[in-house]
């Protein structure tokens, strides 16, 4: 696809990376068939085609609309079509482009720059912890629609206290922690039962990812930069052999430190080995299993199991998880239909866009739910809370199961 840059385009770095993708784009059109909200709605410029296009006129230097704006908006930036374009197409990075500089030339309303403004500065914030916990506490009298958004709580237990040789770094994340604390502390037991002890960095916060999807993305590359400091000393020093993420969403960002911070000197290099470090923790596996399986007594039952699109299309880790806990016995079954769409969680999206959020949460556990399964379990805290709201099954991170399913040593 050729396109023209506007003046004002050809000389930044973002102009130049966005034609660069451009150029990748041959209109074939089979993107459109895994898009989420095409599959919704049925509108060209509702799937990843039409919004390249949007994204691409505006680059030429057509004034961009309220409607240009909006199209980009309900993108879950899922990156399923990443994964079905047969050209290579970077979706994610152009998206991301095409919103910042849409959103510089289109005021939004009021009321919908405050809740944006909101959810950047509140989610990876100190108090988000003490606020959930407060709603948590009075849970049974929120509304609907909030109590969704706030999951019932559950203890984390016990952080494991051994030391061994072998470290890995873990993000605690900003959400997670006051979400759903056990996922970390499941991780980090997990780890400790194949002689893996789980570091954290305590100045290490938000990954950034919701700050840079909500078009703050000086302040989203602020948190990257504010967690590469925090890990580099043990980086440098070699000692931890990897950076673990529990939380595909962080997963998807940190591997994305070295390309989003490739233009800043003194983090450039830095960055770049925190991407190169960084595992899912899925990608353990194939090490954990046979270190594990004398001690997993695995439960009866089906577990339904949904991958995020930050796993399956993000990182492009797909088969994994139901392979590997598969062979530690767990009945583990995948949607038979549409197991690579997204559940409509998307970070921020089910707060932004509820209408396209739960109905798509909706078809999502649909397919599930036709499992027959004793407890869905997932890889992502925005889709365990999405999926959760809907749904009267537990759902819960894979690794919960798999800590529970462990024999005292």
């Amino acid at each position: 696809m050729q396109t023209e840059l506007a003046p004002e385009f050809k000389t930044t770095l973002e102009g130049q990376e966005a034609e660069a993708i451009l150029r990748k784009c041959v209109h074939c059109g089979f993107c459109t068939a895994t898009c989420p909200t095409y599959q919704l709605l049925g509108d060209e410029l509702d799937g990843p085609r039409g919004r390249i296009y949007l994204i691409k006129q505006v680059l030429e230097g057509k004034q961009p609309t309220r409607s240009t704006q909006l199209h980009l908006d309900r993108c879950l930036t899922c990156r399923n079509c990443e994964s079905t374009c047969p050209s290579g197409v970077q979706y994610g990075h152009l998206v991301d482009i095409g919103r910042k500089i849409v959103d510089q030339k289109v005021p939004r309303p009021a009321l919908e720059g405050a809740l944006r403004w909101t959810l950047k500065e509140a989610l990876p914030s100190p108090l988000f912890g003490p606020a959930m916990k407060l709603g948590q506490s009075v849970r049974g009298l929120l509304p609907a629609k909030l109590k969704a958004k706030v999951p019932a709580a559950r203890p984390a237990g016990a952080w494991p206290k051994r030391r061994h040789a072998r470290k890995m770094l873990m993000l605690a994340g900003c959400v997670q922690p006051a979400m759903a604390p056990n996922i970390n502390s499941a991780t980090a037991r997990v780890l400790d039962a194949a002689g893996i002890e789980a570091v954290v960095a305590p100045s290490a916060g938000c990954c950034g990812a919701v700050k840079f999807h909500l078009n703050d993305q000086d302040g989203g590359k602020a948190e990257m930069r504010a967690n590469v400091d925090a890990w580099w000393p043990q980086v440098e020093a070699g000692a931890v052999e990897a950076i673990v993420m529990n939380a595909s969403g962080c997963g998807v960002t940190v591997r994305e430190y070295g390309h989003l911070l490739r233009d800043e000197p003194a983090y450039a290099q830095k960055a770049a080995r925190i991407s190169a470090l960084t595992r899912d923790l899925s990608e353990l596996l194939p090490e954990l299993v046979p270190l594990l399986q004398p001690r997993v007594k695995a439960p009866a039952g089906v577990v339904a199991y949904h991958p995020p699109c930050t796993l399956q299309h993000g990182q492009k880790l797909r088969g994994g998880v139901e392979t590997h806990l598969r062979a530690l016995g767990f009945d583990m079954q995948v949607a038979r239909v549409e197991s690579h769409l997204c559940c409509g969680s998307a970070g921020t999206y089910s707060v932004l866009q509820p209408e396209l959020a739960y109905a798509l949460r909706d078809r999502k556990l649909g397919h599930l739910d036709r499992l027959g399964p004793t407890i869905i379990v997932s890889a992502n805290i925005g889709c365990i809370t999405h999926l959760q709201s809907g749904s009267a099954q537990p759902v819960r991170h894979w690794v919960e199961l798999l800590d529970e399913a462990l024999a005292p040593a």
